[in-house]
């Protein structure tokens, strides 16, 4: 895979936020919705890990028995912990994967500035671009095409790659979006606090719906099926639960 097809994998966020309007949320603002949306469910199975698996951990071969309410104070610190630590090394991974991404833009432009020939410099562009312009465009098209871009290139002036406020803003982002994603689930193992059983069964249940939703929104955004992607993160969910249970889960 070419460096510009690797760096629009590793973090295609920054084009986004770039171009943001005063009329997107302040998260919106921080990061594009595919990150936002991988965020909160990687959030939401971690948070399923813990309730799925904490009666066989806590009560082992006596996990038919009812779990103490004590525990789901334990629950509740574990799942947390877990999640928030999640959110920091994912954060702190955003800023260095988005500095890392300029780093390997900034070492192209330095290539490019270094041939001694017009061809040469062509080729790398034509490295860097064809997979994307092949199958909509002719070859005398890209080969004009590649040109402008190298002598806009060529003039070009390397700046030093470190972190940016936008990287540190984004890596702030994952930690909010991780944490605000859990939020829902924790609620019943508030509220029915001395009925854990049905605490844990009920965040599940809620845990499924936001998957659900994150699916869906993610659908619309990529354009494919909003219900189809739905329904299949629900459903993975739903497979965890149904192989937790017989555990005693």
């Amino acid at each position: 895979m070419s460096r510009v097809a690797r760096t629009a994998v590793v973090r295609p966020s920054h084009r986004n936020r770039q171009h943001s309007t005063p009329k997107e949320s302040f998260l919106g603002r921080l990061l594009d919705p595919i990150d936002r949306l991988s965020e909160t469910i990687f959030s939401i199975l971690i948070v399923l890990t813990f309730t799925l698996a904490f009666r066989i951990i806590k009560l082992g071969a006596y996990s038919d028995q009812p779990i103490p309410s004590t525990y789901i104070i334990e629950l509740l610190i574990g799942a947390a912990g877990a999640t928030l630590a999640w959110g920091l090394i994912d954060g702190i991974m955003y800023a260095l994967l988005s500095m890392f991404a300029r780093g390997e833009s900034h070492r192209l432009l330095q290539q490019i500035q270094a041939v001694t020939t017009e061809e040469e410099g062509i080729e790398i562009v034509a490295d860097e671009l064809d997979h994307i312009l092949e199958p909509i465009t002719g070859e005398e098209q890209r080969r004009l095409l590649y040109q402008d871009v190298l002598s806009h290139l060529r003039e070009g002036e390397p700046q030093p790659v470190r972190l940016s406020r936008e990287d540190i803003a984004g890596g702030f982002g994952s930690v909010l979006v991780a944490v605000l994603a859990v939020l829902p689930s924790f609620v019943p193992l508030v509220l029915f606090f001395n009925h854990p059983g049905l605490a844990i069964r009920v965040s599940n249940v809620v845990s499924f719906v936001v998957l659900f939703i994150s699916g869906y929104q993610w659908g619309k955004y990529t354009g494919s099926s909003p219900w189809g992607t739905g329904l299949l993160l629900a459903g993975i969910a739903a497979i965890m639960v149904l192989i937790a249970i017989p555990l005693g889960g």
